[in-house]
């Protein structure tokens, strides 16, 4: 027996190959630990590329705005608002693989928010920019707060029981601001004081030009916090997590926290939508929010491509754009009152439905798959584009405003590396 003793701390002392490789030493700097630090490295060079590729972006879409006339502009504003709603969404479902079909209650959780808190400083005086600025973080931290308990119930339900649980959100609001109507309105909703231009720029832009500017600012700000987000270890978990749950939670990672952080941030960039929209529209209602457009969202986020914030702006468009274009077809046509009336409010739905079952059957990854792959690629030596194999090889580079689909291309952060 003592030597049977004696002989297992030998036997321990030198573990099978394979496990050291799996749970090195921080102390130590083998190719596992190279291998780990370069995604880091990469992550840091990738950040000042994105926001100068975002702020490229911006001033593009504002000095844009000088070419287009006050209707255009304003259609321009509320792609901006939309697309902060479907650029969380996407992230939502195309990173972490949960289906919200209530993202519309989320912008009117962010409307109503900045609706409140803008009367509320009119009547104590604050006006201006100030007014926006603080009205706009109030809608965030509301749709915030119900994305937060949204996330939770996400940790513990899956499928059909999540998606109804946001489904009840959308088909109940109505009834919410009705019982709460003296905070709410009811049907009516909530009026702001308008806002106009600001007296510096009163004499260069006119109003449709200025809203467009503060809707694609505050799209530029949100969208390229989520790309960050999604580049980030935040993303690699999420990835993870949609993958394969019980592979991720074996190698270490919070997937409830994962999924409470992606409802929340999903729901913070759909509430600044929803304020951006009730900034440009000066009101806020829950007739402005209803199923049918919650379910819009959706339909943008897949037609323009899951998962792609590109995909997510693509979709804002159509879903915006769409229906205006039918209404003028159906203008320019010699129709009476009640056909063309018939015609305006049934023909975009029948649109939007075969246009989304022709797109998810000829490019099933929307219409951002049919765009040039080199317009994303980058351009790399042939060193790099064959890398050895092994726990050090390279990683292959990515884009900064795309979404990664090799999630196992880099090491997933475990709770030991926290």
């Amino acid at each position: 027996m003592s030597a049977d003793t004696n002989a297992r701390p030998a036997a321990s002392a030198t573990p099978p190959a394979g496990i050291e490789a799996a749970t090195p030493s921080p102390r130590t700097s083998g190719p596992l630990t190279t291998s780990i630090r370069a995604p880091r490295e990469r992550r840091r060079r990738s950040t000042p590329r994105l926001l100068v590729t975002a702020l490229v972006l911006t001033l593009v879409a504002i000095g844009a705005t000088f070419l287009l006339d006050p209707y255009r502009n304003y259609q321009f504003a509320l792609i901006a608002a939309t697309f902060c709603a479907t650029a969380g969404l996407t992230l939502l479902i195309g990173l972490t693989g949960q289906l919200s079909l209530g993202h519309a209650a989320l912008m009117a959780a962010g409307g109503y928010g900045y609706a409140l808190t803008a009367n509320a400083l009119t009547d104590a005086g604050v006006d201006g920019v100030p007014r926006f600025v603080v009205s706009l973080a109030a809608a965030a931290a509301a749709s915030a707060l119900l994305g937060l308990l949204l996330g939770l119930a996400a940790a513990r339900l899956k499928g059909p029981y999540l998606s109804g649980v946001t489904l009840v959100l959308v088909i109940a609001l109505p009834a919410f601001t009705s019982v709460f109507s003296g905070v709410f309105r009811g049907d009516q909703g909530v009026q702001i004081a308008y806002d106009g231009v600001p007296e510096v720029l009163r004499r260069i832009i006119a109003v449709e030009q200025w809203q467009a500017w503060v809707a694609i600012l505050v799209a530029a700000v949100f969208v390229t916090w989520l790309a960050a987000l999604r580049n980030g270890r935040a993303g690699l978990r999420m990835r993870a997590v949609r993958d394969d749950e019980t592979a991720a939670r074996l190698q270490g990672v919070r997937a409830g926290r994962v999924k409470v952080l992606a409802f929340t941030a999903s729901s913070v960039t759909a509430g600044a939508g929803g304020a951006v929209l009730c900034f440009v529209t000066q009101s806020v209602s829950p007739g402005a929010y209803t199923l049918a457009f919650s379910l819009l969202l959706l339909v943008a986020v897949v037609i323009g491509g899951l998962g792609s914030l590109l995909g997510a702006f693509l979709g804002s468009i159509v879903i915006v754009m769409l229906p205006w274009l039918i209404q003028t077809a159906t203008g320019a046509l010699d129709l009476s009152a009640d056909a063309a009336q018939r015609l305006t409010g049934n023909l975009p739905v029948l649109v939007f439905g075969v246009l989304l079952i022709v797109v998810t059957a000829a490019w099933p990854g929307g219409i951002r798959a049919t765009l040039p792959k080199r317009l994303f690629s980058k351009r790399m030596p042939r060193a790099a584009a064959a890398p050895a194999a092994g726990p050090d090889a390279a990683v292959a580079a990515d884009s900064d405003l795309e979404p990664r689909t090799d999630s196992a291309a880099e090491p997933i952060p475990t709770t030991t590396e926290r």
